[in-house]
């Protein structure tokens, strides 16, 4: 039991470490905040389309697309892991750091509207951490059940019935780097027509 105690925090004690590297180098560049970027010439299902195309690369699940009102919605989406490097909605060294430290997921909203002569997509993305209740042990000898059912030679991820009642997604509010990271793809990707559009969908039809 201390061996593995030592490992975790070993491992605990590196990533830490490697998290607060990486915010000293990001602290020396500046960083600039968006949550609306607006486009002229272009149709409401155009720009949905590329918000969606942009979404999808990024590994979220549409939940809701309405082009009558300029809304999508995604599905909950749970933050990467390290060993996930070939996915990248954890933006920056702090959001980083959180996901692997605990639970994470992420909701994310597009409202398109029409501004003038031109359309504007305002993102607002919301971060949840999961809140799960210890399970009361009697000695130090039970600490491998206190979040799960778990004996001392394996570890389990099935709760117990009062821990499953007691959990709870807690907001932690907006996620202001990952809407930057994603207003900033939607831009490029109509600037530079890279999206399978309403248009060329017509034409081929």
């Amino acid at each position: 039991m201390n061996v593995e105690k030592s490992k975790i925090e070993l491992c605990t004690y590196a990533l830490m470490t490697f998290t607060l590297m990486l915010a000293g180098c990001h602290t020396q560049h500046s960083y600039c905040v968006i949550e609306q970027v607006c486009v002229p010439q272009r149709s409401i299902a155009d720009v949905m389309q590329a918000a969606e195309e942009v979404l999808a690369d990024m590994r979220f699940t549409i939940d809701k697309a309405d082009t009558d009102i300029g809304i999508i919605k995604t599905r909950p989406l749970p933050g990467a892991q390290l060993f996930e490097f070939w996915r990248d909605d954890n933006v920056g060294a702090f959001n980083t750091a959180e996901a692997n430290i605990h639970t994470i997921r992420r909701v994310i909203q597009l409202h398109v509207s029409q501004d003038g002569e031109q359309l504007c997509v305002h993102c607002d993305v919301q971060t949840y951490r999961l809140s799960l209740p210890e399970h009361e042990v009697t000695s130090s000898a039970q600490a491998y059940q206190m979040f799960s059912r778990s004996t001392p030679s394996m570890q389990k991820l099935e709760l117990y019935p009062e821990q499953k009642k007691g959990m709870a997604w807690i907001c932690l509010g907006k996620d202001t780097r990952l809407t930057t990271e994603i207003l900033n793809r939607i831009e490029k990707r109509i600037a530079g027509g890279s999206y399978y559009s309403a248009s060329k969908k017509s034409n081929e039809s």
